[in-house]
């Protein structure tokens, strides 16, 4: 038995539980003889790579696997056998017994329906609640999950909501009949750390507010030694160790488990002489200094003198036109900075910052209102189609979703060579010499050449994107956020072969990203956005050891670390910032 049980009965109780899909006429194990439980009032994590079986596991205790799935053990929620219970039967458990929170909170609501009609919904299904009394109760929801203005969400549709405020009102939803057990599968892998951490902090409070169980599925150990009391961690359908989250992270026994912790990065290992724990304590050090006078903030904020920049930008200013009723807005605003050649910048910020549209202005997609903008010594601030055009031999850019930025149709060799032919670089058999030495670089075989995206794993599809990007060997790559959708330690060999790339050909590096520690184990130079404009900028060591503006101190205590002591410090430092730092 995995917990200490407070009621004697626990929520979820699974039994030697496996799950096979029929796959041509043949059962296909995806989960293994699974056995845990969870407790009221307790956070067991399921971790592991994608394929391991752990989403597969959660979906059978709702019954949400498709027709060709089969089901064997015994799953209990609060003492009942729900393994072979009718339609009608799994209906009514799901909602006032066991909910579940996605990953992808804008699939997982109806996009034609209101937020607060779909939380009515939820409650009128189950309940005998007046209209009236369900809209209070749903209002009421959405207050507790921390919505800014309940009112506005509530006549809200999906789309009209930040990331954060969409999966806040899917938690809504999801705790409107108090359920005993909640699932939680990857609650956070598509928002920026300071959202994560508001959203980690939220199921927290509902799990001691309304003494639920909650399963926790994730492949991001910061996240699981922040939350989790207990872990299960799954390879291959199989669990192969589970124990308390502190014994689990701090003393790992099987291999595989070792293997995915060493993987993860860890914000400061890469800084000389110190440690996370020296990184809380630095941290801390800042905070107690108080906010920084203004003229050191101006000087935080300077940008290097570079002689020969790749990349330079000077008091670049960009807008987004007006579209109907919707007014002109200013993305960003009087940016200054520049890229050496053999450099690697991070580009840090929340969701919204302007990373994205500074990257895309960089290789010529955006074009700029005010400043100057210089790639490899061709000024591209005039936006002209010739001069973007001859850009674009020069510059190369690595999506967040490799899936969505390879052609389907195309094999990925045809993928990876058409700049090449488009350029007219190479064809016919010198076109393929130049294809298979990509692939041989980004350590794909070279018979992948004929394989389809949709045939790839999600890090041989990031690979596969690296090579295109690089196939013109271009002076400014651009890679923005090419890890974000990535297990950890697929994350890690895909960061470990981008560095090995960049060190070979000098290329200099526009690196974005939302996470800090991703960064601090890429960047010489980190640049810190918030709301378009430089917050602070400067040496890695500088940013991480010494950040003077309150907005950078609270990014960085909001990236959770794999260490069950040190997450619980960094938790109380992040909470004494908001409660002595207003809000940018």
């Amino acid at each position: 038995m995995s917990t200490t049980e407070k009621s004697g009965i626990p929520a979820l109780e699974m039994a030697d539980v496996s799950v096979d899909f029929a796959v041509d006429d043949v059962w296909v194990p995806a989960a293994k003889h699974l056995t845990y439980s969870i407790a009221r009032g307790q956070v067991v994590a399921v971790v592991g790579e994608s394929g391991s079986g752990k989403s597969v596991s959660s979906m059978a205790v709702l019954d949400l696997l498709p027709r060709n799935s089969r089901v064997t053990g015994s799953i209990k929620v609060n003492g009942r056998e729900v393994t072979g219970l009718s339609t009608a039967q799994m209906r009514q458990l799901r909602g006032p017994e066991v909910a579940a929170i996605f990953q992808e909170p804008m699939t997982a609501l109806n996009p034609v329906l209101t937020v607060g009609s779909q939380i009515i919904e939820a409650l009128r299904a189950h309940t005998t609640i007046a209209p009236t009394q369900a809209k209070a109760r749903a209002l009421e929801l959405l207050e507790m999950v921390g919505l800014p203005d309940p009112a506005k969400a509530f006549a809200s549709y999906p789309h009209q909501l930040s990331g954060g405020q969409r999966q806040r009102a899917m938690i809504a939803q999801s705790i409107s009949l108090e359920p005993a057990l909640l699932i939680a599968d990857e609650p956070t892998t598509a928002l920026d750390v300071t959202v994560q951490a508001e959203i980690l902090d939220l199921i927290r409070d509902l799990r001691d507010r309304l003494d639920s169980a909650v399963l926790l599925i994730t492949h991001d150990m910061g996240v699981v030694a922040d939350l989790a009391d207990w872990i299960v961690v799954m390879k291959a359908g199989d669990i192969v160790e589970q124990g308390p989250a502190a014994q689990v992270l701090g003393a790992p026994k099987d291999a595989y488990t070792k293997e995915l912790l060493a993987s993860v990065p860890r914000l400061g290992e890469t800084l000389e002489g110190e440690s996370s724990v020296d990184l809380v304590e630095a941290l801390a050090t800042a905070v107690a200094e108080g906010p920084a006078r203004t003229e050191a903030l101006a000087l935080a904020a300077a940008a290097p003198e570079i002689a020969h920049p790749v990349l330079q930008l000077d008091n670049v200013s960009i807008e987004y036109g007006k579209k109907g009723r919707v007014a002109a807005f200013r993305a960003v605003d009087g940016v200054t900075l520049g890229i050496a050649e053999g450099e690697i910048v991070g580009l840090v910020g929340e969701s919204g910052s302007g990373k994205s549209t500074i990257g895309r202005a960089a290789i010529g997609l955006q074009p700029i209102a005010d400043g100057r903008l210089v790639v490899d010594g061709v000024d591209i601030s005039s936006g002209s189609r010739k001069l973007i055009k001859s850009l674009r031999r020069r510059v190369g850019i690595v999506f967040q979703d490799p899936s969505s930025s390879l052609n389907p149709r195309l094999p990925i060799g045809e993928s990876i060579g058409e700049p090449l032919f488009l350029a007219g670089e190479a064809k016919g058999a010198a076109l393929d010499a130049r294809v298979e030495k990509l692939l041989d670089e980004v350590r794909l075989p070279r018979s992948y050449r004929n394989r389809y995206p949709h045939e790839l794993s999600g890090g041989q599809k990031q690979r596969v994107g690296i090579a295109r990007a690089l196939s013109l060997q271009p002076r400014l790559l651009v890679a923005d956020e090419p890890t974000s959708a990535l297990d950890v330690s697929v994350q890690a060999r895909v960061l470990e072969l981008l560095s090995e790339l960049q060190k070979e050909h000098r290329f200099a590096c526009l690196f974005i990203s939302h996470d800090l520690a991703v960064v601090d184990a890429m960047a010489d130079r980190i640049v810190v956005l918030n709301r378009g404009k430089i917050a602070e900028q400067g040496t890695r060591d500088e940013i991480l050891r010494a950040p003077k503006e309150p907005y950078t101190q609270r990014l960085i205590a909001a990236i959770p670390v794999p260490d069950v002591e040190v997450q619980a410090a960094r938790r109380e430092l992040r909470h004494e910032l908001l409660k002595n730092t207003p809000a940018s």
